[in-house]
């Protein structure tokens, strides 16, 4: 489980304020997808909460999605070049870089991080200047030979990688991608977005779920490696010692047929059916967690898990898999409770224990809600990510943390 030095909670951060010559570090977010995940989520988080004195910030995504419409929505400057081939998304987002003189590009996900280095090198061959080029990488998932070499090979042309785990270092080692900077800085959470919500029992009158329900809530995409299988098939045990449960099952994603038809197969031999609900992406997820007795995820690998600090953060108690990034942010029995994946039994046990005894659940709740204020704040995020910027515009290395999550500023101290 995550410690560090943060020894008051987290609020709001106060802006640093301009630079010393007035101006402003150019950064572009750069999205490999429009749609909607863990990884869009952050970039959202991230260009909401920027300090704007000292950044001019726009996002490019290359593909459409629910994430671009909701960043338009909320009127931040938005782009999206459309290329399924690489070399031509490259030679547009280069014109877009040389136009927009950006200082910074902080690509998100494989395809973004590819067509960045292409970029940077058509934007430093006709301008002989090369943006810093930063990288987060979201994703736990080991890719295919072929992938993984071309990552090899374009990491030493990547300024800086950022890991959201532990976890993810290793995978980066791993991969033999430490042939560049690397930093891990967990994804933070806006805390005034989930401690000013409504009661329970208002979120339940707005979500249309019974004062009197047990109610558990999965957020997260609807992909293989999200684990809803193993939920599906541990939901009619945890509905034959409590007829009244109901799950909510929230997100969007190629896997969402073949769930509600695997979910249709395993609960028809149960009064239960009805038990369960699809509901698609939300954007009123604070809205449903609040409404929420657990909060469970699944999966079969997580990077880290930005849900579960999600629910953290509504201080809801959380069962999830003891995988990836996971044991990172969940201590079992202190903030939370860890199950083997792929164990529908004992994902049931562990739902039904926070059902029969929300005591315990409270506890869970309350433990996991101060950590997130003390440790994973999404200012504390920020001011890292900011520090890796500046270094465009020299600014202070010492500031940017290590693999280990260290600053060296703090290591002084």
């Amino acid at each position: 489980m995550i410690h560090n030095s943060h020894s008051e909670p987290c609020t709001t951060r106060k802006p640093i304020g301009p630079l010393p010559d007035g101006s402003r570090i150019s950064v572009v977010q750069l999205l490999a997808t429009g749609t909607n995940g863990g990884a869009q989520e952050s970039v959202v988080n991230t260009v909401l909460r920027m300090d704007l004195s000292r950044h001019d910030v726009r996002v490019i995504s290359l593909s459409h999605g629910s994430t671009v419409k909701r960043l338009e929505r909320l009127g931040v400057a938005t782009e999206v070049i459309e290329d399924e081939e690489n070399s031509r998304a490259a030679a547009a987002l280069a014109d877009r870089l040389i136009a927009l003189k950006t200082q910074v590009v902080h690509a998100h996900m494989f395809r973004a991080e590819v067509v960045a280095v292409l970029a940077a090198d058509l934007v430093e061959a006709r301008t002989g200047k090369r943006p810093l080029l930063v990288s987060t990488v979201h994703s736990s998932r080991f890719r295919s030979a072929e992938d993984r070499e071309l990552l090899e090979k374009i990491t030493p042309r990547i300024d800086h990688l950022i890991a959201v785990s532990d976890a993810i270092v290793r995978k980066i080692v791993a991969e033999s991608r430490d042939t560049t900077s690397i930093s891990r800085i967990y994804n933070g959470v806006d805390l005034e977005r989930f401690d000013k919500v409504i009661s329970r029992e208002a979120a339940r009158k707005e979500i249309g779920v019974p004062a009197s329900a047990l109610l558990a809530v999965a957020v997260g995409r609807l992909e293989p490696e999200k684990g809803h299988p193993t939920l599906i098939e541990a939901w009619p045990l945890v509905h034959h010692n409590f007829p009244d449960a109901q799950l909510l099952i929230v997100g969007e994603g190629s896997e969402r047929d073949r769930l509600e038809g695997l979910a249709a197969a395993h609960l028809r031999s149960e009064i239960c059916c009805e038990s369960v609900a699809f509901l698609g992406r939300r954007d009123d997820i604070p809205t449903i967690l609040a409404a929420a007795d657990v909060v469970v995820m699944p999966s079969y690998r997580e990077a880290q898990g930005i849900a579960i600090i999600e629910a953290l953060a509504a201080e809801r108690p959380v069962v999830a898999s003891n995988v990836g990034g996971i044991p990172e942010m969940i201590t079992d029995g202190e903030n939370g409770i860890l199950v083997p994946s792929h164990d529908p039994a004992a994902l049931a046990s562990a739902i039904g224990l926070i059902f029969k005894k929300p005591e315990i659940g409270a506890q869970l709740a309350a433990t996991g809600h101060a950590l997130v204020h003390a440790e994973l704040c999404i200012d504390y995020m920020l001011r890292d990510i900011e520090a890796i910027y500046a270094l465009a515009v020299g600014g202070n290395p010492a500031l940017v943390p290590d693999r280990h999550g260290v600053r060296a500023i703090d290591a002084t101290n």
